[in-house]
């Protein structure tokens, strides 16, 4: 019988929530440092902005193969078939170091037509170019570590990809303070150059500490084997899926982002401020839904129905009490989480305007991020892929032109968001009513 328990739960979310957090926090540091350099601190933070947005869809785009791993071994654990995926786990290893490596390769010679397409100019535009050509190295190593992770979840363990997600954090934090800013007689100020190679550093970091953790603490092995395990076909199927959500799902932040760039200089500052503490936010909710997705992928697997239901409902809940948390913190520092990232005036302005939007997105952001997770443990990425389509192409894009055309500019991006949060909710919602409630109920 699979334990999901109160206790149980918190000891797969808690450390979920803590290694979920890395990679924002990573980008969260970076905003911070960047936007306070001395000279030209408004643009660098800018830059860090489009930069993170383009490295954020590439990392969520094929690190989708995370959750496509964790539900095919969860599942398998569950159905009592875990000895018959030996040779696997390093075909799905490889399978994300290549994709990595492809995208690697097509984009660091083209860069700037890259960043020009996302209306960054002039010294804004070199900046993203500088920082974008370091930190790309870094995306093979966060797929890397991004499978190993999805090897350990499906194992029914989030302690391991904590510890390593914890340590990245804190080399990234270290040297981004001493390369940016320099040490003075010892090292010269690097600015955003700077806090790229923190970001690359901490990243090798993390991906040397998995592997190391992988082979003393499991059974796994990364030995590769030319005989394709009949799963591969499923993974490929799964992440073919979530690619193409993924794509959607960031072809949206993309063309919000595009849309606040061209706004100008402050309009991308504050609303960089504001995205990032709102993708901060969503991987913190990601928590209990990685609880739902670890814990969900083996109920199916032993098709207990009525511990699904019950599971969904606990994880659910206490998201929504995340969310009520993220709400308050928000409204008590409203104004120093600004000043954390940029201290202009005109900038903070902007931020001030639109910061409540994100607050305002928490609880449905709680329910679109938590039956999201669980869907993918239950295999469901075909119709993740619809939603997304769906709130993309009928939700976010609609509302961002006819925003645009009366005028609503930074406003506009928001309503378009909510509306993008709102529609994958219900989506899930409707879906998990009809399909898995169903099943507990009659069986």
């Amino acid at each position: 019988m699979v334990d999901i328990s109160f206790k149980r739960i918190q000891q797969l979310a808690i450390p979920a929530i803590i290694s979920g957090i890395a990679e924002p926090v990573l980008s969260l540091t970076d905003t911070a440092v960047v936007g306070n350099i001395p000279e030209f601190g408004k643009e660098s933070l800018a830059a860090a902005g489009i930069v993170g947005t383009l490295l954020s869809t590439f990392i969520w785009v094929l690190g989708q193969s995370r959750s496509a791993i964790t539900a095919i071994i969860s599942q398998n654990l569950g159905a009592g078939n875990l000895d018959k995926l030996r040779s696997f786990p390093a075909q799905a290893v490889f399978f994300n170091v290549l994709t990595s490596l492809i995208i690697l390769a097509s984009t660091y010679f083209f860069s700037r037509q890259i960043f020009i397409l996302m209306e960054a100019d002039g010294r804004i535009l070199d900046y993203s170019v500088d920082y974008y050509n370091i930190r790309v190295w870094g995306f093979p190593l966060t797929l890397y570590t991004f499978a190993i992770f999805g090897i350990f979840r499906g194992l029914q363990n989030t302690f391991w990809p904590m510890i390593v997600a914890t340590t990245g954090v804190v080399v990234n934090i270290i040297l981004d303070f001493t390369l940016v800013y320099g040490i003075e007689g010892f090292i010269e100020p690097m600015n955003i150059k700077g806090a790229a190679w923190a970001s690359l550093i901490a990243q090798a970091v993390m991906a040397i500490l998995v592997t190391v953790l992988l082979k003393t603490k499991t059974k796994v092995s990364l030995r590769f084997k030319k005989t394709l395990h009949p799963e591969v076909k499923r993974l490929v199927s799964m992440w073919g899926n979530l690619v193409i959500r993924s794509l959607a799902l960031n072809a949206a932040l993309i063309l919000a982002v595009r849309e606040a760039t061209a706004l100008g200089d402050n309009e991308i500052a504050g609303y960089t401020i504001a995205i990032n503490l709102w993708l901060f936010a969503a991987f913190f909710l990601d928590g209990y839904g990685a609880a739902g997705n670890i814990l969900g992928g083996r109920l199916l697997g032993g098709q207990d129905y009525k511990g699904l239901w019950s599971l969904t409902k606990k994880v659910c809940g206490y998201n929504l009490v995340v969310s009520a948390i993220l709400i308050t913190v928000g409204l008590v520092f409203y104004t120093p989480l600004g000043v954390l990232f940029n201290k202009e005036p005109e900038v903070l302005a902007v931020y001030d305007d639109i910061f409540w939007y994100v607050l305002i997105s928490m609880p449905i952001s709680a329910m679109a991020f938590t039956l999201d997770a669980v869907f993918k443990g239950l295999g469901e990425m075909k119709y993740l892929r619809n939603v997304l389509l769906g709130s993309t192409l009928l939700g976010f894009i609609p509302t961002l032109f006819i925003s645009k055309y009366f005028g609503w500019q930074m406003d506009g991006i928001w309503y378009a968001l909510l509306v993008w949060i709102l529609y994958r909710a219900l989506a899930l919602i409707i879906k998990y009513k009809n399909k898995y409630y169903s099943l507990a109920r009659t069986t």
